[in-house]
């Protein structure tokens, strides 16, 4: 039997042949693309001639192609597909790549290799990509004794494995965890379509939960009894109720083993890890920015929640200001003082959105263009994709989105490579966005509260870090930059969707094509702050609980039956907690720390958003011309010296050279209204 996956596609741009790979290609094309991988390996450690770019960086390099081109499409339905039998892939191959990838970081032959490259004459990319390889070698144990590595290679092996249990489970809990109810009247607020989509064939109603803990139905349905007990079913999951979705074991094996794992590397804690992978290079640095945000962020929450209880007391439904019910009484507020979904999501179709609006504000900034192609198939029928070029004509990738929920899907929105750029390898690069709206009725545009066309242009951004990527090689292309980089375009394009020019283009009705009324636009930005107080301590609380978990030593684990306690203490006295804001994930649901990769790593996204508050003003300078920076002189400089340059620089440096010197932290606070 051929196997799809171990041949290059003959498909445009190398996109995956998705009619052509059954669930039993994956396993066996992994182990075989590992191998072949192994072997270059050796051939590098085993090559007498001195080490050069030639004989160690470039065949490093080419070795990832094949096992890329096995795990891309292999993680896009692990992640995008799911269901049992890809749940069981998954977790069959994740020790075996952890594993492997220990095969080459502890391997002292290659570190002597790389050491020793003669860089006298490399350029940029190669001397920042060798320094890197180099410190992962020696955050990945290089130095330890061959017993530790033992130790450290089971260690990884348990965690490849309880990572991939928990994203799974957290899966199910949000299933398991689906309200329900019986009388149609608990409902009230929901429209005739979302209550009819809801409905169960026994005549109960299912109300779906999303990955974090507050759920957008909270803020429309007008029963308190309602709102609360959606809240109770979202802060409930993992917690034992179901033993098929309890994640409480495998939270506690997790924390216990990175703290293990770090004090083997000689390290106080896993986050001091973490820290030194990325642009914060040491933990305390990440406490120091979270704690001085949380105290302006909880002084907020106390003055938006004063100005709250008067509309709860004035709720004959209400019995006073519950956790459950501030998302409600805020949209309420929001209303009166600024802009509610209700108004604005007529205006808000997701094709235009798209078309007009993330598409839009990339021409105007980058000279792109994007042509549908919908004779490029993906792996369910909703997949659309666009061939992308840039001004001079030039195709330079695709573009593909997965926009819509299903069985099995994991939860939340993502960006993902399906293809890597590299002028190396001759490839353009392939890109997917992921969320989770529900799908709407045949013939009909989904219509779009603001936060998710927020999360369009957020995904979009990062989808633009891996199309305009231009580096030599795969290893540096795109996303490949630290975690606590890695958010800064994803945020920073989240600003064009207030642009007056880009919402003229897309804010439109979807019946009569009228614009966004100009009242409607002037309330919309002045609501750029609105609840931020509320919604910077939802995310602080959990950056926080991500940090405590991780700055533990692994005698200090709380117990299974002691997380909920070990949460509310940890808040307390990181000064974040609040009795009407819970943390936007919970331990028992926080897949982005125990199954995401943003282990210690959480904070990434407030750390990003100081370089992204900071050239966002960068925009309103002269350096950025006119049009409020939506133009193709600012858009070079963004291009040129940042988007295109993935991990062939420290991205520090990248930064300085579209803003002119280091970040401040002063225009975080701005951006959020906080100072």
């Amino acid at each position: 039997m051929t196997n799809p996956l171990l041949s290059t596609s003959t498909l445009p741009y190398g996109v995956p042949d998705w009619a052509t790979i059954k669930r039993e290609h994956i396993l066996p094309a992994a182990r075989q693309a590992m191998a072949a991988e192994r072997m270059v390996w050796d051939e590098i450690a085993t090559n007498t001639e001195p080490a050069t770019v030639e004989n160690t960086v470039v065949p490093f390099d080419e070795s990832a192609e094949e096992l890329e081109r096995v795990l891309s499409p292999a993680f896009t339905l692990f992640s995008s597909v799911g269901g049992d039998e890809l749940d069981a892939i998954q977790a069959e191959i994740g020790p075996e790549l952890s594993a492997h990838e220990n095969a080459f970081w502890l391997d002292r032959r290659l570190f002597d290799r790389f050491n020793t490259i003669d860089l006298s004459n490399a350029d940029e990319e190669t001397t920042y990509f060798v320094s890197d390889i180099l410190k992962k070698f020696r955050l990945n144990g290089i130095d330890l004794s061959p017993e530790d590595q033992e130790i450290l290679k089971e260690i990884d092996a348990k965690l490849s494995e309880l990572n991939i249990h928990f994203g799974q489970r957290a899966v199910k809990a949000m299933r398991d965890n689906a309200l329900t109810v019986t009388d149609r009247a608990d409902l009230a607020g929901l429209s005739e379509e979302q209550i009819a989509s809801y409905q169960q064939d026994d005549g109960t109603y299912s109300l779906p939960l999303l990955n974090f803990t507050n759920q957008p139905l909270q803020a429309q349905l007008t029963k308190p009894e309602t709102r609360r007990a959606l809240l109770a079913a979202s802060t409930s999951r993992g917690l034992g109720a179901r033993e098929s979705s309890d994640t409480r074991q495998i939270v506690i094996e997790i924390a216990t083993l990175r703290a293990r794992k770090a004090a083997l590397l000689g390290m106080p804690h896993h986050s001091e890890v973490v820290a030194q992978r990325g642009m914060a290079k040491e933990s305390q640095a990440i406490i120091n920015l979270l704690t001085t945000v949380a105290a302006k962020a909880v002084a907020a929450v106390d003055r938006e929640v004063d100005e709250l209880r008067p509309l709860a007391e004035a709720d004959e439904a209400g019995d006073g200001l519950h956790a459950g019910d501030l998302t409600y009484y805020q949209e309420k507020l929001r209303g009166q003082v600024a802009v509610d979904d209700a108004a604005l999501k007529p205006y808000l179709a997701l094709s235009n959105v798209v078309e007009k609006g993330i598409f839009y504000a990339a021409e105007k900034l980058f000279g792109l263009t994007f042509t549908p192609r919908p004779d490029i198939a993906g792996y369910v029928d909703s997949i659309q994709t666009w061939e992308v070029f840039d001004e001079s004509g030039e195709a330079i990738g695709l573009f593909q989105a997965d926009f819509y929920n299903r069985p099995g899907k994991n939860g939340g929105a993502w960006m993902h490579s399906i293809v890597s750029q590299s002028r190396r390898a001759g490839t353009k690069p392939v890109i997917m966005n992921n969320s989770n709206f529900d799908e709407p009725a045949e013939g009909q545009d989904l219509l779009l509260t603001w936060d998710q066309v927020e999360t369009v242009f957020h995904e979009f951004g990062h989808a633009l870090h891996g199309l305009l990527s231009d580096t030599h090689y795969v290893s540096t292309a795109g996303t490949s930059v630290p975690r606590d980089f890695v958010e800064l375009p994803s945020q920073l394009n989240e600003m064009w969707s207030y642009h007056p020019a880009v919402l003229a283009q897309y804010a439109v009705h979807h019946e009569t094509g009228a614009p966004l009324p100009a009242n409607l636009a002037q309330k919309l930005s002045a609501s750029k702050t609105f609840g931020q107080g509320f919604a910077t301590t939802e995310f602080l609380a959990s950056a926080l609980l991500d940090q405590a978990w991780h700055r533990l030593t692994a005698d200090k684990v709380p117990t299974v039956d002691e997380i909920e306690t070990f949460e509310e203490r940890a808040l307390e006295e990181l000064a974040v907690h609040h009795d009407l804001v819970p943390p936007r994930y919970r331990s028992t649901y926080f897949s982005h720390t125990f199954s995401g990769g943003y282990d210690a790593g959480y904070y990434s996204y407030m750390w990003a958003e100081v370089l992204v508050a900071d050239i966002e003003q960068w925009f309103g300078t002269e350096a950025a011309k006119n049009d409020g920076g939506l133009n193709r002189e600012a858009g070079d400089i963004l291009r040129n010296e940042l988007m295109s340059r993935g991990g062939s620089r420290d991205p520090l440096e990248s930064f300085k050279a579209v803003r002119g010197r280091e970040p401040r932290a002063e225009a975080l606070l701005e951006r959020r209204g906080l100072n």
